[in-house]
């Protein structure tokens, strides 16, 4: 059996991390102290406990017990199980069904446990690593409890690496020894994933003569921390941690989301957050941003990594500390929406192609006037006086506005 498998805790208590939903008070231990088991969903990242919560569950209600990996499995499985849901427990308690990784099943899959859920011959336990509102058929997410289990700080993982150890250790005799500083090593390189940290503890342990020093712990974990996924939620949620910490301001946080994303290797995907960045979020306060941000992505894209990192961090930094504006962004929205509102069908008579400066139709030619200027209407008459563009509170578009107010008296 697996060393992860054989170090899984007893009690909720063993279980590393996640007080925020299984300490004495926190809810959902409070919930199950309470003897009611409505239907769950647990999401998070890989090695977070949520298979070790539901048999602590399955163990806590002595509910008959079925398991599914929704990888694996299929409808017949599923319909299997669920045709044993009639009478099998006493009391009419049904059953309690535990599915992994639930976003492998279609909607078809999904919507055949709907009926059993509710009438309650079946409890359903279902994990995910993906964001359930995303990936779980909306009438199953309305009738079950969503929790999020979150990567295990590497203090609460030395417990379990320790308790790991001495399971292992206790298989060869004691003959050998760990130190405090290499558990420590392990579970601070492991990235919250408990799993990955024992499968790293059970490496050195091999690995080493008579002792697993920090050395050691410190080659065989060594980018083990690393979560990324590009077709996974990891990837949006780095992408978008990105440009949130560009827009506000901090140059720190937004290099250290770079750094993660292209520790993936993912170079055309910051490439293109970082160009959306300069324009939706620095913009017109600042507009030789879009100009110096292309040209650090075109080199990034010819040199490639990991040379790219440079120039793209130079990128990164310049946006994070210059001065912001949404102002483009939010006039072509207005803009959009009154398109698709169906506003201003007709354009203005004089503004027409076949009107030239002169011709009759009216067309007043703005280079033929003082400071290239004459007031006369752009927007279709349904639209007269609409103000789509509002200027940013910066020098930039602050400067350009006072010197048309004054062209426009």
């Amino acid at each position: 059996m697996p060393l992860a498998d054989r170090v899984r805790p007893n009690t909720f208590d063993e279980i590393c991390g996640q007080t925020h939903l299984l300490a004495k008070n926190a809810p959902l231990r409070r919930i199950l102290d309470s003897g009611h088991l409505p239907s769950l969903i647990f999401y998070g990242p890989p090695g977070t406990g949520k298979t070790t919560t539901a048999d602590l569950i399955a163990k806590h209600f002595r509910r008959e017990f079925y398991k599914l990996n929704a990888t694996t499995a299929g409808t017949s499985d599923v319909k299997e199980i669920l045709n044993l849901s009639g009478g099998l427990m006493s009391g009419n308690e049904g059953i309690l069904l535990y599915i992994d990784e639930i976003q492998y099943f279609n909607k078809k899959q999904q919507q055949s446990l709907l009926e059993y859920v509710e009438d309650g011959r079946v409890t359903l336990i279902c994990s995910t690593t993906e964001n359930p509102y995303f990936a779980i058929y909306p009438a199953l997410l309305s009738r079950s409890s969503v929790f999020e289990f979150k990567p295990v700080e590497p203090l609460d993982l030395i417990p379990g690496l320790r308790r790991a150890f001495d399971i292992l250790n206790g298989d060869f005799g004691n003959a050998k020894t760990c130190s405090d500083a290499a558990l420590e090593v392990l579970a601070y390189g492991c990235g919250g994933d408990v799993r990955k940290a024992i499968g790293s503890l059970e490496n050195c342990y091999y690995a080493s003569e008579t002792a697993i020093d920090e050395e050691l712990a410190r080659s065989l974990a060594q980018r083990s921390g690393m979560r990324y996924d590009r077709d996974g939620q990891s990837h949006y949620d780095l992408l978008s941690a990105l440009q949130k910490s560009i827009r506000g301001s901090d140059p720190d946080a937004a290099v250290f989301y770079l750094a993660k994303i292209l520790a993936g290797g993912d170079l055309v995907s910051a490439c293109r957050r970082i160009s959306v960045c300069a324009a939706e979020d620095i913009g017109l306060a600042y507009p030789n941003a879009v100009i110096f941000t292309k040209s650090c992505i075109d080199i990034a894209l010819q040199v490639g990594l990991p040379e790219a990192r440079i120039p793209l961090a130079d990128a990164v930094i310049l946006l994070a500390t210059s001065p912001k504006s949404n102002s483009g962004e939010a006039a072509i929205d207005t803009a959009m929406a009154a398109v698709e509102a169906g506003k201003g069908t007709m354009v203005p008579q004089h503004l027409r192609d076949q009107n030239r400066p002169g011709s009759e139709g009216g067309y007043q030619y703005p280079h033929a006037f003082p400071n290239h200027w004459v007031r006369q209407q752009y927007l279709p008459d349904d639209l007269a006086g609409k103000t789509f563009y509002t200027p940013g509170e910066n020098k930039t578009e602050r400067t350009a506005d006072e010197y048309w107010q004054k062209i426009k008296k």
